[in-house]
């Protein structure tokens, strides 16, 4: 039974999306019209339900109402499907669920003989304030509030006798107070879901260009204040002869073929917890110690960038041709976001720059790292002092190559191992 209704439920929700489906709205509309077809479906029951109610009950020109009701639905519904227009089905819909409460309550005698019926009619305003917005539902609040006045100017010249039972008309009032908050829950809790939806979207959006702590921040309506950090490692790869490979392999096939690198590279990042900064072209940056610090962020990168230097080297057919530089150094840098609108997370600093340096003075297929890196890492890591380089606008550097982990095979393999992340 259960499996059912969900599967029913299901179906509904996709017929509701196909039939509102257009490709040129924002996923706010394409969410409003859905539900505004959904409610439409979910409703169009209740009026034969209520008409064959009234029918059993002697009441045949009262019953008219609301089996008039499914029978507007559908045509208002079927010339939306035909030609689009949103608008005109909209307004259709809540004129319906304002108007035809009201008559059928003039059918039963008022207020009070037809069990408060009127009260279907506040579906109207709450319908239009999940279809439109708050201007516009504020107008159907004030159309619902008006026609319950004059409802009430109505009521006492209008014949207050039917011939439903007593003990069915608070039956019926029961159910003229469930029916419409049942559907309104319904359609609302719908609408929350898929908002809640969206907002799971847009959050694992900026998650994707933030670092976690930073987008708490900022969701808040804060700005993240920049923050200066002692004990950063920045890491540069860069894919060596771009230009060429831009000159011979067609667009897609080098979008393709970076996408390929730095999604395999995003992998690693978050394997080894630490921070991608950007991708600029054919270049990847990466760090370590921001916005969180850590005591093996050196560490953690010099792994990083040999799982990316193996990672190259294992590649097959075409991948075999590309190949690139890696640089890493360590020190204190400036981190912060910019921008209004596009917010970047961003470092600045002597760091950075040496980072940079590490990586465009370095060798094709290899891993160069500073001094500083060095000294932090020698303990874990094996590398061949490459010796004194000089470096345009820094001067003179000493430098190492990164090999490979001081042991593969140590039961204790560094500060990676004690954490907790894998080497291999």
């Amino acid at each position: 039974m259960g499996n059912s209704i969900q599967q029913v439920t299901t179906e509904l929700v996709a017929f509701a999306r196909r039939v509102s489906f257009d490709p040129n709205d924002t996923e706010a509309a394409r969410l409003q019209k859905g539900v505004a077809v959904l409610a439409a479906i979910v409703e169009a029951p209740a009026g034969i339900i209520w008409g064959a109610m009234y029918l059993a009950f002697g009441e045949a020109s009262a019953s008219v109402v609301p089996f008039a009701f499914p029978v507007l639905i559908a045509l208002n519904l079927g010339v939306f499907m035909v030609k689009g227009w949103y608008s005109l089905f909209r307004i259709g819909q809540l004129l319906l669920i304002l108007v035809l409460p009201f008559l059928l309550m003039l059918a039963l005698g008022g207020f009070v003989s037809s069990s408060a019926v009127i009260f279907w009619s506040m579906l109207t305003p709450l319908g239009a304030l999940v279809y439109t917005g708050r201007r516009e539902a504020t107008l159907w609040f004030l159309a619902f509030v008006g026609i319950l006045a004059l409802g009430g100017v109505i009521d006492p010249v209008v014949e207050s006798s039917n011939s439903i039972p007593s003990e069915w008309k608070v039956v019926l009032f029961v159910l003229n107070v469930l029916g419409p908050s049942a559907l309104a829950f319904l359609i609302l809790g719908y609408f929350v879901h898929q908002l809640e939806t969206e907002q799971q979207k847009s959050e694992g959006l900026l998650l994707n260009v933030l670092p976690a702590e930073v987008a708490a921040v900022l969701k808040t309506g804060a700005r993240s204040v920049p923050e200066r950090s002692e004990n950063v490692s920045v890491l540069f790869a860069d894919l060596v002869g771009s230009t060429t490979l831009a000159a011979t392999l067609p667009p897609d096939a080098l979008v393709n073929l970076l996408n390929t690198f730095f999604s395999h590279f995003d992998a690693l990042t978050e394997r080894y917890g630490v921070e991608k900064i950007s991708t600029s072209g054919d270049n990847y940056m990466v760090a370590a110690g921001v916005p969180k610090p850590r005591s093996d962020h050196a560490q953690a990168l010099a792994a990083l960038a040999l799982d990316m230097r193996d990672y190259l080297r294992s590649g097959t057919g075409e991948n075999n041709e590309v190949q690139f530089r890696i640089g890493i150094n360590s020190g204190a840098a400036v981190a912060g976001v910019i921008g209004q609108k596009k917010f970047h997370y961003d470092l600045w600093g002597d760091a950075v720059n040496r980072a940079s340096r590490m990586e465009s003075y370095g060798e094709p297929g290899r891993v160069q790292v500073s001094e500083a890196t060095y000294l932090l890492i020698k303990d874990d890591f094996h590398c061949v002092e490459r010796g004194t380089i000089e470096i345009k606008g820094i001067g003179t550097m000493s430098t190492w190559w990164l090999e490979g982990r001081v042991s593969e095979t140590s039961t204790d393999r560094g500060p990676l191992a004690r954490s907790g992340v894998r080497e291999d």
